[in-house]
């Protein structure tokens, strides 16, 4: 029986739960649209037949549960404890791991739970009292900003709150695939991406109460304070917009400690690195600081041998999280193609799906809601007959950007890059319903 594995969703299991699935019932369906719900019910019907966990009362349906202090603060289920983050097998190491993905084959809608969402430390992550922690803001000379000041948490709080939701991606995210290395499982192909609601106060706000002149400020230093004072230049034309936010909360809570407890900048569509956590200061200044962690990393390496520095923004992307490379598709018949598409540059607009390797594409449905710079999820049925088949998926936004393949990513970058990876994933489902990740 199941015992603390969870059914992937709409019948894919990964490898290590398919000796699991077969001790217990032999066959798993899950329903999708139109004729599939027939099929469904039908084969479901003779499944009950018989079925102990139907004819015969569990212990929790007949006995008394746990009260309501046990836990004080909610835990997933027992059975859910697969469910975690996974650390880097192979990028930038300090003493402590500093990659955890997000475990994206596993999730549903669009808001990644606060304790999965993923981390990139710089020095490690600290658990920093707010009572002590400052924002500090200041210009590079007298000029730019007419009253410098320091906020504490507190006083941040008692400004006009905004909230919104957006997703966070690191620059690197899908990074492995620039050289043909074809990790395993969406988990580490994407999983340097999460989403979550956050709460927060308007960057723009702030510097106007400081007196900011934004004719001669053109960028902001946001300098984080952790052990690597990560720093980031911002451009000013983001915080006029009223996009750019000093938060504090994260799905309805305060920040955890490594996302950034008690105070993170939130830069949206634009790569996580500048969404700087800890963050203690603000500096306007009238050019990009062109910082250590502007020359030394974050540069997009191009394929004549320069490096292209400030190009942050996350262009439109997309992929399919179930079936995805290391399940398994137990049973043909009707299944669930669904995914994620995200854009820095606004909504998505469409999301078409290729079972045949990119010969023919299906529009998918998206699942509302569809916001701006956000995750949107998309679905599609999915009859699969034995047959080999070749997942993909390609996203458009609103500004019609289209996802590019990874041949039209080489063919302009090269394949010694590592950041801003948006090309087309593709995972192969083999006869014997294996999907493995395979790139065309």
């Amino acid at each position: 029986m199941f015992t603390s594995i969870r059914r992937a969703p709409e019948g894919f299991l990964s490898q290590s739960d398919i000796a699991a699935v077969r001790t217990g019932r032999r066959s798993l369906l899950a329903g999708v649209f139109g004729a599939a719900m027939a099929s469904l019910a039908q084969t479901t019907h003779a499944q009950t037949k018989d079925d102990p966990n139907i004819m015969e009362l569990p212990a929790h349906t007949k006995g008394l549960g746990q009260g309501v202090a046990s836990p004080a603060y909610g835990a997933p289920s027992i059975y859910e404890k697969n469910i975690v983050r996974r650390e880097s097998p192979g990028l930038t190491q300090v003493t402590q791991a500093s990659v955890s993905f997000c475990p994206l084959q596993s999730l549903f809608g669009i808001i990644t739970p606060s304790g999965l969402h993923f981390e990139r430390h710089h020095q490690g992550w600290w658990d920093i009292d707010p009572s002590k922690h400052r924002l500090m803001l200041n210009g590079s000379d007298e000029k730019m900003l007419k009253r410098p000041m320091v906020f504490t948490v507190d006083d941040l709080m008692r400004l006009p709150s905004i909230t919104r939701t957006h997703f966070i991606e690191c620059g690197a995210n899908s990074g492995m695939e620039w050289g043909n290395v074809a990790v395993p499982t969406v988990q580490y192909t994407h999983g340097m991406l999460s989403c979550s609601e956050f709460t927060g106060v308007s960057l723009r706000l702030l510097l106007e109460m400081c007196g900011a002149d934004f004719k001669r400020g053109k960028f902001v230093l946001a300098e984080g304070a952790d052990g690597s004072s990560m720093t980031r230049t911002i451009p000013v034309s983001l915080i006029q917009s009223d996009e750019v936010l000093v938060v504090y909360g994260q799905n309805g809570e305060m920040l955890r400690p490594e996302n950034g407890y008690p105070l993170r900048l939130l830069v949206p569509g634009v790569q996580g690195v500048s969404s700087v956590k800890y963050l203690r200061r603000i500096e306007l200044g009238d050019m990009p600081y062109a910082t250590k962690d502007e020359v030394i990393g974050y540069a997009d390496l191009m394929k004549d041998g320069q490096h292209r520095q400030y190009t942050s923004i996350q262009e439109v992307k997309s992929v399919i999280t179930s079936p995805s490379g290391g399940q398994k598709i137990l049973v043909q018949g009707q299944h669930n193609i669904t995914g994620l598409a995200w854009s820095g540059r606004g909504k998505i607009k469409r999301v078409d799906v290729s079972i045949d390797g990119g010969r023919n594409w299906r529009e998918a449905r998206l699942q509302t809601p569809v916001q701006s710079k956000c995750l949107t999820r998309f679905q599609l049925p999915f009859n699969w007959t034995g047959e080999m088949a070749l997942l993909m998926s390609r996203a458009i936004d609103e500004t019609a950007h289209i996802q590019p393949t990874y041949a039209q990513n080489r063919a302009v970058r090269g394949s010694r890059g590592i950041y801003h990876n948006n090309g087309i994933q593709t995972w192969q489902v083999t006869p014997n319903g294996e999907v493995k990740n395979v790139q065309l």
